[in-house]
């Protein structure tokens, strides 16, 4: 079974015509917007023999969580023996800070070990969930329980058969997950200080994919793509503004939907069921001067989807695709694919990654196979153009790689690497 269960605040200094990167963070799932795109600039895309340069090198247990980074530290999680665990580290050198025992170890023989979710960072606290569905909130400082609850006890959230996957979304003060509860309690919004519950929507069973949040016509959205349906609520109160069945095989929709702008939503999904981009209408009644917003919570505008284009030559088994301008890059299973966003049709393909993972960076796509080879190439719909690649980990590795103030940051089941993206002495 192959699954797992990721906008850079960036500016650039222009001095001498060379662009040169600058201190960035990547405080959740795919990055500052959960896109996977980063706006860092000045990366190194001429790779010597020994490029890019090693920082450090750590020893991490089992696990496919991703990499947040925030305020020069990196939190993550992992497993070791029978113990899962938070973990935060000191971005210079891999430093350990603390951990924080999340929960027993999560054993899966298929898929593999440990942890899925991605901590979420917001100021001075951190939001996971452990692979057993204990969520919670830590303090970033020493890594002490702020809160927490048990999805499965508290809200009758039924496991799903590889292990809860899913990384929680802060929107201003709300802590949106979902949760996968009896009754009217698929998604819940949380107030992120103390836990208390504001509002629960929708029915469904629990997917592995993590939410979005994106504004239409000045609508803000909160897009899920559950257990078995892609839905789009109302931050403010869970009310449902459309739902599009969406049904995958051993019920697994894992990768992220993407926003393309300003109307368009990406669902992708592998076991042949391919993908499909929404576009999402809000009507709003002519003789009504409010706005649109205040029309839609008078039910006086309605929101409605249709399909673009639907096809199974994009079926992202667990690793989410990029946009950049008008094209999609991401795996159709184990083919890199560059996807024209409008129309739907295939650009270019390419083997040799696996079921690998994929971020934007520079007008680059940062490449990690399954297997460890990373590498760099043009993001651009004229054919595949590789720039330099080479071998970082061995072992399986299906966690996305983080980019954050020109370090790279990969790991695979054993441990953690940190790798120099900017190419300075």
């Amino acid at each position: 079974m192959k699954k797992v269960t990721v906008f850079f605040v960036v500016s650039a200094l222009l001095c001498g015509g060379i662009l040169t990167a600058i201190a960035t963070e990547w405080p959740q799932w795919r990055g500052p917007n959960r896109d996977g795109v980063s706006d860092e600039v000045g990366i190194l895309t001429e790779w010597s023999a020994s490029d890019p340069k090693e920082l450090w090198r750590i020893p991490l247990g089992e696990g496919f969580s991703g990499i947040s980074v925030a305020e020069g530290r990196i939190y993550t999680m992992f497993s070791e023996e029978d113990d899962e665990f938070v973990v935060c580290l000191d971005a210079t050198d891999g430093r350990e800070i603390w951990r924080f025992r999340s929960d027993k170890n999560y054993f899966e023989h298929q898929g593999g070990n440990g942890p899925r979710t991605t901590p979420s960072i917001d100021g001075d606290l951190l939001f996971t969930i452990s692979a057993y569905g204990k969520l919670y909130a830590l303090n970033t400082a020493n890594g002490q329980e702020v809160w927490s609850h048990d999805l499965q006890r508290k809200f009758g959230s039924k496991m799903p058969k590889w292990g809860y996957s899913i990384s929680p979304l802060v929107d201003g003060e709300l802590l949106i997950v979902e949760i996968g509860g009896s009754g009217e309690r698929s998604i819940a919004a949380f107030n992120k200080n103390t836990g208390d519950v504001i509002w629960s929507s929708h029915k469904d069973k629990l997917g592995y994919s993590s939410p979005i949040a994106v504004t239409v016509k000045g609508i803000r959205q909160l897009i899920f793509l559950t257990g078995t349906t892609a839905v789009s609520v109302s931050p403010t109160d869970g009310t449902i503004y459309w739902q599009y069945p969406w049904r995958t095989d051993y019920d697994i929709n894992a990768a992220t939907p993407v926003f393309i702008p300003p109307d368009k939503v990406l669902i992708s999904s592998g076991y042949d069921s391919g993908a499909v981009v929404l576009q999402i209408r809000v009507f709003v009644s002519p003789d009504d001067d409010r706005s649109t917003a205040e029309q839609i919570s008078d039910n006086r505008a309605t929101i409605r989807i249709n399909e673009v284009w639907k096809s199974r030559r994009l079926k992202n088994q667990f690793s989410s695709s990029v946009l950049q301008g008008n094209y999609l890059y991401g795996y159709d299973n184990s083919i890199l694919k560059c996807i024209e966003a409008d129309t739907g049709e295939e650009q270019w393909r390419h083997r040799g990654f696996g079921n690998g993972t994929v971020v934007l960076a520079d007008g680059h796509l940062i490449l990690l196979s399954d297997r460890g080879k990373l590498a760099l190439a043009e993001a651009t719909p004229e054919g595949y153009t590789e720039k330099a690649s080479t071998q970082v980990l061995s072992g399986l590795c299906w966690t996305v790689p983080t980019l954050a103030g020109g370090k790279l940051y990969v790991r695979n089941e054993t441990e953690m690497v940190c790798l120099d993206m900017t190419g300075k002495p």
